[in-house]
């Protein structure tokens, strides 16, 4: 019988293993070893590939910003229209209508910034939605509008979730 050679860790010389990344086939530790949907890989070959996917230029992240944050504006003001002018009822509508924002807002700037992706154009693109309603919210708060808003903390909260999970691909549920 053939004895097999004892391999130990690239990473940590002391620690035999059995595990070997799947792409670039060198030893690792469970420690190093990242889990991906096929296989296990090395933290190196891992960030490889996360580089391959953040593809954003520096120039998405502002045009992304402005669109969100423009958007957002338009959006916020005529949800304040609406909240004064229908009462109650513009809650239902509220929250028919902040999810089909978020969808519209998120499909504008993916168009506009060429279906580029990075984590942090997300979030940009998520924080210019949000201070796209700050006029909105600071006007209610110098006329003392409460249900102005109240409206802008609904939609807030639920447009800008909605910009992020459409924008990053993240799925609540399969």
């Amino acid at each position: 019988m053939t004895e097999t050679p004892i391999t130990y860790c690239a990473n940590h010389p002391n620690v035999p293993t059995s595990l070997r990344c799947n792409r670039c086939e060198k030893p690792i530790c469970p420690k190093c070893a990242v889990p991906t949907p096929t296989g296990y890989r090395c933290q190196e070959c891992v960030r490889g590939q996360q580089k391959v996917f953040e593809t954003a230029h520096w120039y998405d992240y502002l045009i992304g910003f402005g669109i969100a944050g423009f958007l957002s504006l338009i959006i916020s003001l005529l949800i304040s229209l609406v909240g004064g002018m229908l009462g109650y009822f513009s809650f239902l509508i509220l929250f028919a209508a902040a999810p089909t924002a978020g969808v519209i807002i998120s499909e504008s700037v993916r168009w506009a910034t060429g279906k580029r992706r990075a984590k942090r154009l997300f979030l940009v693109i998520a924080i210019g939605v949000a201070l796209g309603a700050l006029p909105t919210i600071l006007a209610g708060l110098y006329i003392l509008d409460i249900f102005s808003l109240i409206f802008q903390g609904v939609y807030l909260v639920m447009v800008v979730p909605t910009v992020y999970y459409r924008l990053s691909g993240i799925q609540l549920f399969k």
